[in-house]
């Protein structure tokens, strides 16, 4: 089967991170592959050949313009896949226009935000063969909010790209190394978020509940990430004086020495579909205190794995935060639990099966719904 992944641009977030992990996993199953993307480069961009994965770019030099896919159609036709699965809020405002130009190929659509979608998403939403929501909330929304029946659409969640290492030795020696770098001593407790700096990932918010803690507590606030909001948040830090103990260390191209250095997983954002982050958080073992967003609560087990706040609740979120530093044995219990939850959850195998299984489906349909 010939599958054409198309993603406007690898940057360092999470639906960039699931393109790559699905179109090396569609190669590695022996299915022709292409990843195409509208710019060139991107922190994600897979270097080096792997058998059965084209990667393409459409424009020459990159333009900064991450809605602009010149010569797309062209190269779909090119290649006629048998699937094209579009990623991300710019590739998917193609979707109406490939599946016009190839109406034997199963153009799929996903859903993987909780951001306000472009009219052409939404016309393409009623254009295309299929649509994948990443969670329950996400398929709901396109029921809800978008008039698609539930037979055109599935809900497939995302798979665990950063998962825990099996060899013991060496996650201790990332958490004491990177727990050293970043001034943690052996009795401070530390809160990590893993997300790129947007304003709807809401940093400042993580940063007003740490400012609320007890200062007699032994805390720590890592925000690992880089974006465009990531000056004001530092202002903000050092407006509230606690720089000594809000870090950003920047964005990191493997995030598990963080994981295995920290304590617990805190986050706050306003937009998400499902959570790269909280998934591979718990499977690290960290239990969880997170803000309500679409499809956050699919993430975790809520008082079993974490907590779950409801938006804007601060007080509610440092309490929480506040049990969960003076009690490591509860730390420990809810991080079992939420270890187990994430490797079955969102094991990437499940993932991938799901995805093969769904276009050869969907393949076998002559023309679209």
């Amino acid at each position: 089967m010939k599958i054409l992944v198309v993603q406007d641009y690898l940057r360092s977030g999470g639906t960039e991170r699931q393109s790559v992990l699905l179109a090396q996993a569609f190669a590695d199953a022996g299915h022709e592959t292409h990843l195409v993307t509208f710019r060139p480069g991107g922190a994600l961009r897979p270097a080096g050949t792997r058998d059965n994965l084209t990667l393409h770019c459409l424009q020459r030099r990159d333009t900064k313009l991450d809605w602009w896919a010149p010569g797309l159609r062209r190269y779909a036709r090119q290649i006629t896949p048998a699937v094209i699965l579009l990623m991300g809020r710019m590739a998917n405002s193609y979707g109406r226009a490939l599946q016009q130009a190839l109406p034997d190929t199963a153009v799929v659509s996903t859903l993987r935000t909780g951001k306000k979608l472009p009219l052409p998403f939404r016309r393409s939403l009623q254009a295309t063969r299929h649509t994948i929501a990443n969670s329950r909330a996400a398929q709901q929304h396109l029921v809800d909010e978008h008039s698609l029946t539930l037979d055109r659409t599935s809900v497939i969640p995302n798979g665990l790209v950063f998962g825990p290492t099996e060899d013991a030795a060496a996650s201790a020696k990332d958490r004491e190394d990177t727990r050293q770098k970043l001034g943690a001593n052996v009795n401070d407790v530390v809160m990590i978020d893993v997300a790129m700096f947007r304003p709807e990932k809401n940093h400042r918010a993580l940063i007003d509940m740490a400012s609320q803690l007890d200062p007699k507590l032994p805390w720590k606030l890592w925000l690992i990430g880089d974006g465009a909001t990531r000056e004001d948040c530092q202002n903000h830090a050092a407006g509230l004086g606690i720089t000594d103990r809000v870090m950003f260390p920047g964005w990191s191209a493997d995030p598990r020495p963080f994981y295995a250095a920290g304590d617990i997983a805190v986050h706050a954002s306003r937009s998400e579909s499902l959570s790269n982050f909280l998934i591979e958080a718990q499977a690290h073992g960290l239990p969880v205190v997170a803000a309500a967003a679409l499809g956050v609560d699919e993430t975790f087990i809520d008082d079993e794995s974490g907590h779950l706040i409801q938006p804007n609740d601060l007080p509610a979120f440092s309490s929480r935060v506040s049990e969960l530093i003076a009690a490591p044995e509860l730390r420990q219990r809810m991080g079992s639990r939420g270890s187990a939850h994430a490797r079955t959850k969102f094991s990437p195998e499940a993932q991938i099966k799901a995805h093969l299984d769904l276009f050869s489906d969907l393949a076998s349909l002559a023309s679209p719904v």
